[in-house]
């Protein structure tokens, strides 16, 4: 499929830099077969149905952000998925300064040794020393932003609390599971009082979902495989619910993305605990999912195809240009949407 079929002109001005406050402020875009409507994401409780179950990703962002150096050499490395004990893949700015053996100083007694670098660009790196590399990347790292975000300011402290969900629990994501990050206690105990329930699956997401295919054809993307789990008390809760006629509602794309990989042909849910590279385009038949919340998607990216197969490419185009008109706020600490295709 032509990757540029889903591209689009987003005006800078539209990236959010920062997070609303308090975080249920942020605007909503109900999208629904039958044309789509402005709320904000505190009126979440009476968009939903009692019945339906919200499905959120429990993972929690480490700060895989390192700013380094190889002798006079300024290295920053993302990292983007753990190969080993002490053995992570990162996205490496001036990589070309880098070659096998080499040591990088990232300060605060964290060095790490160059494995190799891969033939997508990317390299391995071997944490030095005996400490838990959890640890290590606590002790020197930074959140790791988007790289929308990064290029306009550099992470702070504030990031440590508005890039983490209120969710997270099980470390070892390196990209926020940012649909989630819209909602807060009394938000859920509102939804609790109206009948909608709630459970949690874990994907530890990582850098790739939310980078722009460089490819002209979709059938030539490789998408990265991510580790997820679900529960056997999460898929019996996603099963009950279809059998009793409520609605399942992915938060996030990481959620249904788990979620569709973890269901058998007959949109029946298994316990699952697997890496996945699940890529979900226009064609795609949803076994599970009957609705999606999830921020505003980079053009020409996996995601904005994911949400065009789910509602249509050109319903999604327009509802994206409505957002654009009415200056909803993109991206990882932008506004929300809600996409309903069945309603």
């Amino acid at each position: 499929m032509r990757v540029d079929l889903f591209d689009f002109e987003l005006p800078t001005e539209s990236i959010a830099l920062r997070p609303a406050v308090p975080r249920e402020s942020a605007r909503l875009l109900q999208v629904t077969s039958q044309g789509m409507d402005d709320y904000h994401v505190a009126d979440l409780p009476d968009l939903l149905q009692e019945g339906d179950l919200l499905i959120f990703n429990d993972t929690r962002v480490i700060p895989a952000y390192l700013e380094g150096k190889k002798n006079q050499a300024r290295i920053s490395a993302n990292m983007i998925k753990r190969e080993g004990l002490r053995q992570w893949q990162a996205f490496v700015r001036n990589a070309k300064r880098l070659k096998s053996d080499d040591v990088v100083d990232f300060g605060k007694d964290v060095s790490a040794r160059v494995v190799k670098r891969n033939d997508d660009g990317s390299v391995l790196f071997e944490f030095l020393g005996n400490e838990p590399v959890e640890i290590l990347l606590e002790r020197a790292g930074n959140m790791p932003l988007p790289p929308y975000i990064a290029h306009k300011r550099p992470a702070d402290q504030q990031d440590r609390q508005d890039y983490q969900t209120i969710f997270a629990e099980k470390e070892g994501a390196v990209a926020a599971p940012t649909a989630s990050l819209h909602f807060t206690e009394e938000l859920l105990q509102r939804l609790e009082e109206k009948g909608i329930k709630h459970t949690k699956v874990t994907l530890h997401v990582g850098a790739g979902t939310f980078l722009p295919m460089k490819v002209d054809d979709s059938d030539d993307h490789v998408m990265h495989s991510e580790w997820g789990q679900i529960s056997a008390e999460t898929a019996n809760a996603i099963n009950e619910t279809k059998k009793q006629g409520g609605r399942v509602i992915a938060t996030g794309t990481t959620s249904l993305r788990l979620i569709e990989s973890a269901a058998d042909e007959m949109g029946l849910v298994h316990p699952f605990s697997d890496e996945t590279d699940i890529f979900i385009t226009p064609g795609y038949r949803f076994r599970v999912i009957d609705g999606l919340m999830t921020n505003f998607h980079l053009p020409k990216s996996t995601l904005f195809m994911l949400v065009s197969a789910l509602m249509g490419r050109e319903k999604m185009l327009a509802a994206y240009q409505h957002a654009i008109d009415t200056g909803y706020r993109f991206y990882s600490y932008g506004d929300s949407s809600l996409l309903l295709p069945k309603q």
